[in-house]
């Protein structure tokens, strides 16, 4: 490879916090930058920025995602009262990933990356299991409210035209509690499926949707509802040319099926289901560290992230001067699936090729012995050894430098 690669387009890219922060700035000194004359629009979403913006950096970085078409993110904090108060906030700011992925409307695809001597906790488990998760609406873009004793919750919906008013009884409360209101709209159910359908096509999987209308007789249903008028209208014919399968089930029954099957799908949940099970199967594949994560928007604009968070405690230790053995390994396929893309959309095949590689170098170097702690516990291989954070990256480096110079 002569000389650093040229970008015609810049990535939009998202600073983050804690650990990952520090991680983030290692992977772009010592696998990215002696390679890629990297060219970014750049927004700081930590969350001292954030707060200093009053939040409206988030938007403003989804705004210029949907402008350029590529981003790539590094992991946020989400704050909660104990953070309120390590930070001195002004209020419990949202979720950014909530926010930037209700303006792009997207779907969040995550996967495993699989490496030789990992073997899954459940063993069955020989190939990827794709998680698709709805990045709009549910608990993300909920109004909750404490309530008093004696208090009534009231589900109020307003007709547009004739002012004409619905109402449904929540709950009447004697003592205290506390009340909450989700939604979503059939634009953003209606993009999930189509992403969906699509990407099970793309990569010739069978799709699960799952979700609980036995309970949710209107919210949920209407999921069912729309994924099966379209699936019908729009994908059948292409489904079957292909080989490939719809179905949906009970979210409970969808559980069982995964943990007795040897994966190779994909499992299409709502915006809350996506988020929680995504992070089971990372785990029970090995590692939160060892998942892909990419927004998918109908658009056409993709947004490439870890799917784990800030690694907290390590940070603490990190800022106290210790060493420590945090996996950076989806950050650097965060990295990675952006160039890779940016590659494709702008027709740059040298920058695509070298995303390849980079992935290449960081699989092979824990397929040859050296990675992090939480995958030195789990890990078959023999004659492995347990390397730092920084230690690894720079392993990788090497790695990184042989394939390279490959033509």
């Amino acid at each position: 490879m002569s000389g650093r690669i040229k970008m015609k387009t810049p990535l939009v890219e998202m600073d983050g916090d804690e650990m990952t922060r520090v991680i983030w700035q290692w992977v772009k000194e010592i696998l990215i930058a002696p390679y890629v004359d990297l060219k970014t629009e750049y927004y700081d979403l930590g969350l001292a920025r954030r707060e200093e913006t009053g939040d409206a950096v988030t938007a403003e970085a989804a705004e210029a995602t949907l402008k350029h078409g590529v981003a790539v993110k590094c992991a946020t904090i989400t704050p909660n009262a104990e953070r309120v108060k390590e930070y001195g906030l002004s209020e419990m700011w949202k979720s950014p990933n909530g926010t930037i992925r209700a303006i792009l409307d997207g779907t969040v695809f995550r996967a495993p990356i699989l490496v030789k001597g990992i073997v899954p906790y459940i063993p069955t488990w020989t190939k990827p299991i794709t998680i698709a998760r709805h990045a709009y609406g549910d608990i993300y873009r909920n109004v909750e409210l404490p309530a008093g004793a004696g208090s009534r919750a009231e589900l109020v919906l307003r007709d547009s035209g004739s002012g004409a008013e619905t109402r449904r009884t929540i709950h009447e409360f004697d003592g205290g509690g506390i009340v909450q209101g989700v939604h979503n709209t059939d634009e953003s159910i209606a993009s999930f499926a189509r992403a969906c359908f699509s990407y099970a096509l793309d990569t010739k999987q069978d799709l699960w949707f799952a979700a609980k209308d036995t309970i949710s007789k209107t919210y949920d249903h209407h999921f069912k509802d729309i994924f099966e008028e379209i699936f019908e209208e729009e994908y059948k014919k292409t489904f079957s040319e292909a080989g490939v399968r719809y179905s949906y089930t009970l979210i409970d029954d969808m559980v069982a099926r995964v943990v007795r099957s040897e994966g190779g799908f994909i499992w299409a949940c709502k915006n809350y289901d996506g988020d929680v099970m995504s992070d089971m199967v990372a785990t029970a594949y090995g590692s939160l560290a060892m998942m892909t994560s990419v927004l998918v928007s109908p658009k056409g604009v993709f947004e490439y992230e870890a799917a784990h968070g800030t690694v907290q405690k390590h940070y603490y230790r990190y800022r106290a001067g210790e060493k420590t053995s945090t996996n950076s390994v989806a950050t650097l396929f965060a990295w990675s699936g952006a160039l890779r893309k940016r590659g494709e959309l702008d027709g740059l095949l040298d920058l695509a090729a070298f995303a390849g590689k980079l992935e290449r170098a960081a699989v092979e170097t824990i397929e040859n012995g050296v990675m992090t702690g939480d995958l030195y516990a789990l890990s078959r291989t023999e004659n492995k050894r347990q390397a730092d954070t920084e230690d690894f990256l720079r392993e990788a480096g090497k790695r990184l430098s042989v394939y390279a110079a490959e033509k």
